[in-house]
């Protein structure tokens, strides 16, 4: 809930300011605060998403997302990358245009906005600072871009101010979106992760393998799969050989992965005696079914 109200905060401080630039960029005729209206717009656009996601992504899961909601907070943290790397890419093509062609600038009106501009990312950052999704996690390094940029445009206007180098408002611009560009992909590389249902990073099948047949009367494991559901909440499915009773084994091997910080653990238990993976009912099924194997999803 609190993530939800923070990305919601973020989203209108973001719309509000990307305006109040707009007419600042204009009045002032700096590319680098106008070409700021445009990514912030961009953020806001992005933000809005992003939350519209993250509540979505609190649902429970349901008959048309078995897994649940989980994923479309990473859904909105893809889009706001994309929106990033495409606002960075149009900030760099404006500014090489300026450095062709510098035009005078309204200085002390961009120190002014700069200040502002400072004051509210910073409100913003604060706001979402304590985020627990990997899409909050966006959003918040927004904000502690958008400080970031205008920490930088606001040195620049104080240094044109008493230099009059104009070429140093296309250059602040393009070394922001750089460093924009780097981060957002490095965001992008961790959501594709999730969706490609990579394993969590600090986890493999053989320290899993390990891990469960320490555990006592556990002959062996096998099968074993791991993904992330959004970066946050791991997932792991195994079967596991074992002639004890299949509940302790069950409860054993859900507390040793739980241990490992797996949350949700499924786990299918065979007897030494059967093969894995018979089309019809396995030797356990039919001892906790009464037989019922056709009734068994």
């Amino acid at each position: 809930m609190k993530t939800e109200k923070n990305i919601l905060i973020a989203f209108l401080l973001n719309l509000g300011f990307s305006v109040f630039e707009f007419f600042g960029g204009l009045f002032t005729g700096s590319v680098a605060i106008l070409s700021d209206a445009v990514h912030d717009l961009g953020d806001a656009a992005g933000i809005g998403v992003s939350w519209f996601l993250e509540r979505k992504s609190k649902r429970a899961a349901d008959n048309t997302y078995t897994y649940g909601y989980a994923r479309f907070s990473v859904l909105g943290s893809v889009f706001t990358c994309g929106i990033l790397l495409l606002g960075s890419v149009g900030v760099v093509v404006s500014a090489v245009g300026r450095l062709m062609n510098p035009v005078p600038i309204h200085y002390d009106g961009m120190i002014l906005f700069a200040i502002v501009g400072v004051a509210v990312n910073l409100a913003a950052a604060f706001v979402t600072r304590k985020g627990e999704s990997l899409n909050q996690k966006a959003v918040n390094l927004h904000m502690l871009e958008d400080v970031l940029t205008w920490v930088v445009v606001l040195v620049g206007a104080v240094v044109m101010r008493y230099t009059d180098w104009a070429i140093i408002d296309p250059l602040v611009s393009i070394a922001v979106a750089v460093y924009i560009f780097i981060h957002a992909v490095g965001h992008l590389r961790a959501a594709v992760d999730i969706f490609l249902e990579k394993a969590p990073d600090g986890y493999s099948v053989e320290n899993i393998k390990d891990c469960v047949e320490e555990i006592e009367g556990i002959q062996n494991a096998h099968h074993i799969h791991i993904r992330s559901i959004d970066g946050y909440t791991h997932a792991a499915s195994l079967h596991v050989v074992s002639d004890d009773d299949p509940a302790a084994a069950k409860a054993a091997v859900r507390e040793a992965l739980g241990a490992m910080g797996i949350a949700h653990v499924t786990v299918e238990v065979e007897r030494e005696s059967e093969t894995c993976g018979q089309p019809w009912c396995t030797l356990v099924e039919c001892h906790n079914h009464g037989g019922h194997h056709h009734h068994h999803h």
